[in-house]
């Protein structure tokens, strides 16, 4: 059997799209909402079983990674986050970087020379990477039009996978994952997954919009402090909303609670 585990924000879903539409396989998906990162744990493979992880921190899976090795199981590691010690194994090979203008997708994106480079580019919009995005899209010679496109779907994917637990999100990040799979290329997604993309946008600027609404508690030239209720749509549209506030103002602290 074969395991994709991988994180259910856009880095992660946009990384495991280009994997398999390069190498399609049978696998068990392993997903979840964003933070939930422990995903290893989650899994019980066996000898000649093999994993594949995307965008999750080896360090908070390191122990799994050691005790699959140790059981004979093959696992392919792409990540950007804390790796811990790096290990050296015959069955595990690791395409991790921890440099901060990288992301999982961008290095799949290099993994995979670029084959499908317009899924790498909403996966780094999506996590928030938009110089390195605009770097790949200078690259592809993208116009403006087709960028604003990628930027938004990425906003919107990772929007999806914000939530308290599952409950809170729109769609599940393993059926967005295979939605957006059977499609070539992220426009095309947005064209033949109308629905879908619609009702991703509509809720994520109108959870935006509810975001906005809100004045901040406590606001100068250092801090914004904004307290937003204990509801589903605060609790999807936080992180996103957090990354709106930074880049709209890199010179001042915010807090979202």
């Amino acid at each position: 059997m074969h395991y994709d585990v991988f994180n259910g924000d856009a880095d992660g879903i946009c990384s495991l799209v280009q994997l398999r539409l390069s190498n399609p396989k049978n696998s068990k998906l392993i997903t979840g909402v964003k933070r939930d990162i422990s995903l290893l744990k989650k899994i019980s493979p066996v000898k000649q079983d093999s994993v594949t992880v995307l965008d999750i921190s080896m360090k908070k899976n390191y122990q799994e990674v050691v005790d699959f090795l140790e059981l004979g199981v093959e696992i392919f590691y792409a990540d950007h986050h804390q790796s811990g010690d790096l290990l050296t194994h015959e069955n595990f090979r690791s395409h991790i970087n921890e440099s901060s203008n990288i992301c999982t997708s961008l290095i799949i994106n290099k993994y995979l020379s670029g084959k499908y480079q317009e899924w790498a580019i909403v996966g780094a919009y999506g996590d928030g990477m938009d110089k390195s995005a605009r770097i790949i899209a200078n690259k592809a010679d993208l116009a403006k039009d087709d960028r604003n496109q990628l930027r938004l779907l990425g906003e919107c994917i990772n929007y999806n996978s914000y939530g308290t637990s599952e409950m809170d999100l729109l769609y599940h990040p393993s059926v967005l994952y295979k939605l957006l799979k059977r499609n070539y290329n992220p426009f095309d997604f947005i064209s033949n997954e109308a629905d879908v993309y619609n009702k991703l946008l509509d809720s994520y600027c109108s959870d935006i919009s509810k975001a906005k609404a809100i004045s901040p508690e406590i606001e100068d030239d250092n801090v914004s402090i904004v307290t937003l209720p204990d509801e589903p749509w605060s609790r999807r549209v936080i992180g996103v909303y957090a990354n709106l506030l930074m880049h709209g103002d890199k010179n001042r602290a915010h807090a979202l609670m």
